[in-house]
């Protein structure tokens, strides 16, 4: 089987977009960056170990032989696989990986049931099989750099054979410990800060954490010395003395050999969530004709949720919110509206999908388990249930960004549009409405639940209500079981950030809407003729008069107190 063939049955896909148009090199550029930054890195801290920390435990320290040249060989080639590791299975966003249950079903399935639909799960577990792929290299990496780094220190070398096993053993345990706990903490997940610092700075923050990181598995690595020599080696026929210089060299190896791990992870953070500007340069042909012409073909013509697209959602983000380089925002608002049309159209469509994700999976958890779940989740089942609602949020960060921007544009577009190009497209109603059908939805996750009564009085004939009885008190009961769980607090900072953008749409046009309100028109200006993703339309209105009643309080107190 050929490399390209091994590289097709995991998770390590191309992140360039699909290898195509003009941005498509920036990926691979960043990654040859990582390398020789991370080379340069371990380099200075493989002859800072040597000559400060270990040379008091090696015979001819400064004496170069062989020996010490294939040494740093191997140093660097471990730490090379261990780089291109975490960057293959590094992802912008949480991938669903298979659980050994659901290997199970799947087993099953493939026994009883051969010709079913099983995409979704075989994805699940080629993204597990990456991960076991990632400890096992972690481990063997682990083996390899720290024999490499501490087998010239006289405890270990004297010992010949023996001790040469005996700390490849411990360095594979140490990897594999590492390993799984860079997966258990999702640390191969993309962070894209929002304030973008220079590299030095970024790097300077990190050294702090990679090193306190290192001292932690550094002490762990003694204990477990401590603990598991006694079972490998006879006390009795070696001196006390010898076997403290053992442990502490381990753990200056391990220390140092975490350290390199750490910063190559913050390094490889630093240089892949980078912003990069989609634009051409200022006062060229391309930005006086149309500077958004390249970052529209990266969100329209790159693979669906790869890095490249990630990239160039932050960019757009970031554009849109900050007064920064806006001369390209107001591009968008050029006359024919068709680069606003398609800025709006990009930025909707990963919301209306989480939306309607997440509507059938809370169907679904309504319908297909109508028996009371029990006071804790614990059966796989239930599991399971709660595994499928906490996929839609995998691409909370995307629409995050694409929350921010539309309800940023059309803030803005108020001022900044002189063609009235969002009133014309329409966007203006797509907008509040795919974000009030999104909190509607995230908001019925985290347990509040709406229902229109025909006979109730109050605006639309709404009235908020605890839980309806039937089949789908069964979703009430799963939605208060997940409170303070991991997935409550994704909803809840969902919501927050739809808040924020419905508020900031509200407080901008609000003496439009309150206008409109008045005159009866509230619904035909800012909410769409069609069904909604979620909920209805009556219910959009309410929910929009609401942030409206909110807005227009706020504002008569602050008058009040400045009068």
């Amino acid at each position: 089987m050929s490399i390209a063939a091994v590289v097709g049955l995991s998770q390590f896909k191309d992140k360039d977009g699909g290898g195509g148009g003009s941005y498509a090199a920036i990926v691979k550029h960043r990654f040859l960056s990582f390398l020789i930054w991370q080379l340069l890195q371990s380099t200075f801290l493989y002859i800072l170990s040597k000559t400060l920390l270990l040379s008091w435990f090696t015979r001819n320290p400064f004496f170069f032989t062989f020996a010490s040249i294939l040494a740093l060989f191997s140093f660097h080639l471990s730490l090379l696989s261990f780089s291109v590791a975490i960057f293959f299975i590094s992802s912008p966003y949480p991938l669903a990986f298979a659980s050994p249950f659901e290997v199970f079903l799947w087993y099953i399935r493939v026994v009883f049931v051969p010709r079913g639909n099983q995409t979704s799960l075989i994805s699940k577990i080629r993204v597990s099989f990456s991960f076991m792929i990632f400890v096992g290299l972690c481990a063997i990496a682990g083996a390899v750099v720290i024999c490499s780094l501490c087998w010239a220190c006289n405890c270990f070398h004297g010992a010949g054979s023996l001790g040469l096993r005996r700390l490849g053993l411990r360095g594979f345990l140490m990897g594999l410990v590492y390993g799984l706990h860079y997966l258990y903490n999702q640390k191969w997940v993309l962070q894209f800060p929002i304030v973008q610092r220079p590299p030095f700075f970024s790097m300077k923050m990190g050294l702090l954490l990679s090193a306190a990181q290192a001292v932690k598995f550094s002490a762990c690595g003694f204990l477990s010395g401590v603990l598991a020599i006694p079972l490998l080696v006879d006390l009795s026929a070696s001196s006390s003395g010898k076997f403290v210089i053992e442990q502490f060299v381990f753990s200056i190896g391990c220390f140092v050999v975490i350290l390199c791990w750490e910063l190559s992870h913050c390094l490889h953070q630093v240089f892949h969530a980078k912003r990069f500007v989609f634009a051409p340069q200022k006062g060229s042909a391309a930005a006086e004709m149309n500077p958004s012409e390249s970052l529209l073909a990266t969100l329209e013509e790159s693979k669906p949720k790869s890095l490249l697209q990630y990239l160039a959602y932050l960019d757009l983000c970031m554009l849109c919110e900050n007064n920064v380089d806006t001369w390209r925002r107001a591009a968008f608002f050029e006359e024919t509206g068709e680069t606003y049309k398609k800025i709006m159209s990009v930025c909707l469509r990963p919301l209306e999908q989480f939306t309607q994700k997440l509507a059938e999976d809370l169907e679904f958890s309504s319908t297909d388990k109508p028996i009371a779940l029990s006071d804790q989740l614990t059966s796989p089942l239930d599991w399971l249930a709660v595994s499928k609602l906490n996929e839609p949020f995998f691409d909370s960060q995307l629409c995050a960004w694409c929350a921010r921007t539309i309800a940023s544009l059309t803030s803005r577009s108020r001022k900044e549009d002189r063609y009235g190009v969002g009133q014309i497209t329409g966007s203006n109603a797509a907008v509040t409405t795919t974000l009030l059908s999104c909190l509607l939805a995230v908001e019925t996750l985290m347990g509040k639940r709406t229902s229109i009564q025909s006979a109730n009085l109050g605006p639309a004939g709404i009235q908020w209500a605890t839980v309806n009885t039937g089949r789908r008190e069964s979703t009430a009961s799963t939605m208060g079981k997940i409170r303070g769980s991991p997935l409550y607090a994704k909803a809840y900072a969902m919501a927050d950030i739809l808040k924020t953008s419905i508020y900031s749409i509200v407080y901008a046009f609000l003496d439009e809407m309150l206008n409109a309100a008045k005159a009866g028109s509230l619904e035909k200006d800012w909410i769409i003729s069609g069904k909604p993703l979620y909920g209805s339309r009556e219910l959009l209105v309410y929910k929009l008069r609401l942030f409206l009643d909110s807005q227009a309080t706020i504002g008569q107190d602050i008058s009040t107190t400045q009068n």
